[in-house]
């Protein structure tokens, strides 16, 4: 992701809601990204007290957090946006009385209808405008997450979703630049689009997060094979009550309840490769419920000889949550674990 990105003269700023490890965030650093994004303030408190000097919050933060914002000014180059005036004005009061200038970015809705500004409303150039000139405030550009790619029905889809974004936000660019404001930054974030937005004249930064581990959504929407997840979960067969069913001991609380999407989905929570040194997954098998501790998987009677003790790998829906969901992750090579990795960040939601 680093070399599509440098090569087609972007930022990378991965998302660090991801891993929540500073170790990994650490090696996306090293690798060439010009810092991270994160969503809560929280997660900035703890990557910056792991030394990352540059945190972008792509997130609507409310001004509750005006103290912890002011103090990590104080160690790290942060920004953040908004898309609502009366909140601005808020963050500008507080920048005034702490004598500091904030970096901020307008979020603005390409289609995903979350949250943003909406780029084809009347008084959307004014609305930059009017933030732009406020004190405490330093404009740095527009920013937008095109989720609408994780509803992609093919790849063409896709393709369409980047290109609308960036024609989109080129459109709002340009009218607010004649209207006088300078825009340095056009930032997107989304793993489906981001080869295509690396096609795409006028944007400056790319935001992705889950490329770093990938998932079955991703499978799904062609963003990457089976062998390209890097985050798995080592389960164990706990019990083997029918012929046509098997129980693991990875739950809810383990993989979570996310389902799959994209336009090859798959049954179920997860696919399971029931041989760990191979991640092959095998269709016979499909992860049908869960409950909090258990994951009851359907079997093709005789199709597996799956017995309790037994261990398998899980590639998990949405690697983003399951990451969240643990303290540790294990590096592994083969059978070898190499390191333990902290997630420092998990459960930092505030």
């Amino acid at each position: 992701m680093q070399a599509a990105a440098s090569a087609a003269g972007f930022r990378l700023r991965p998302h660090a809601k991801t891993h929540k490890s500073p170790r990994i965030a650490r090696w996306q650093l090293d690798a060439g990204a010009v810092g991270i994004t994160v969503a809560k303030v929280a997660e900035a408190e703890v990557f910056a007290e792991a030394g990352v000097d540059d945190i972008r919050l792509a997130y609507p933060v409310p001004t509750a957090t005006a103290s912890r914002v002011v103090d990590l000014m104080e160690r790290v180059r942060l920004s953040l946006c908004v898309d609502h005036l009366g909140v601005a004005m808020r963050w500008s009061e507080v920048m005034v009385n702490a004598a500091r200038n904030l970096d901020v970015l307008i979020k603005v809705d390409v289609g995903y209808h979350r949250c943003g500004i909406d780029p084809g409303r009347s008084d959307a150039v004014e609305f930059v405008s009017r933030v732009a000139a406020l004190p405490g405030l330093r404009f740095l550009g527009v920013l937008s997450h095109a989720g609408q790619s994780y509803m992609a029905s093919s790849d063409e889809d896709l393709i369409r979703i980047a290109r609308e974004e960036a024609a989109t936000l080129r459109a709002l660019v340009s009218a607010v630049r004649t209207s006088g404001v300078p825009v340095k930054e056009v930032s997107v974030g989304s793993t489906p689009t981001a080869s295509c937005s690396f096609l795409e004249a006028g944007l400056t930064e790319a935001r992705p997060g889950n490329y770093v581990f990938f998932d079955l959504t991703q499978v799904n929407l062609g963003s990457a094979s089976l062998l390209d997840c890097a985050l798995t979960v080592l389960a164990t067969v706990v019990s083997t009550p029918s012929a046509d069913r098997l129980v693991l001991d990875a739950g809810s609380k383990t993989l979570s309840s996310d389902d799959a999407r994209g336009p090859g989905v798959r049954r179920g929570f997860g696919t399971v490769c029931p041989d760990v040194s191979r991640q092959v997954s095998d269709d016979a098998l499909v992860i049908e419920r869960l409950s909090e501790e258990h994951a009851v998987v359907s079997r093709l009677p005789g199709a597996t000889a799956l017995e309790p003790g037994d261990r398998v790998r899980i590639v998990p829906n949405h690697a983003c949550v399951v990451a969240n969901l643990t303290d540790t992750l294990r590096l592994v090579e083969g059978d070898a674990v190499i390191e333990d990795i902290p997630v420092a960040a998990r459960g930092k939601n505030s």
